[in-house]
């Protein structure tokens, strides 16, 4: 028995919204490495004249959703290239679903906000695609 309890990502699922009512969420095709957002809680100094020792003091502030990014194999004009082509174009924000492989699932409103393919004369075509998170991030465990 082991004691950890450690995983691979295979088997991690990014999935978008179609847009329509009540529409449905579409896997997107050949994702390989996704990193969900990474909220940043911001910092607000709070310091005055009287601060103990001359220290700096701060506050907690707002959270920054921050970004969620991907990478999967680039098919030109496939259902997964035009989508994400059309929402970075259109700057619409859809519900997306990062689903892990234990079933936990993340879900957040978000913006394609990059989208950069790579033609390698030698190695297999990838896009990069950035997504600006707006708002909180929902977890769900099983």
């Amino acid at each position: 028995m082991t004691a950890t309890g450690a995983m691979i990502g295979y088997g991690t699922i990014v999935s978008i919204h179609d847009g329509g009512s009540p529409g449905v969420f579409v896997d997107l095709a050949e994702v390989y490495s996704v990193t969900p957002p990474n909220q940043q809680v911001d910092q607000v100094e709070a310091t005055h004249n009287q601060s103990p020792n001359r220290t700096r003091e701060f506050i907690a502030g707002l959270i920054s959703p921050g970004e969620c990014s991907f990478e999967m194999n680039f098919i030109p004009g496939s259902p997964s290239d035009d989508r994400l082509t059309d929402l970075k174009a259109s700057g619409q924000s859809v519900q997306v679903k990062v689903i892990f492989p234990n079933l936990v699932v993340w879900q957040f409103l978000a913006a394609v906000t990059g989208y950069e393919p790579s033609a390698p004369t030698d190695d297999r075509m990838t896009v990069t695609v950035t997504l600006t998170v707006s708002g909180s991030t929902t977890i769900t465990v099983p």
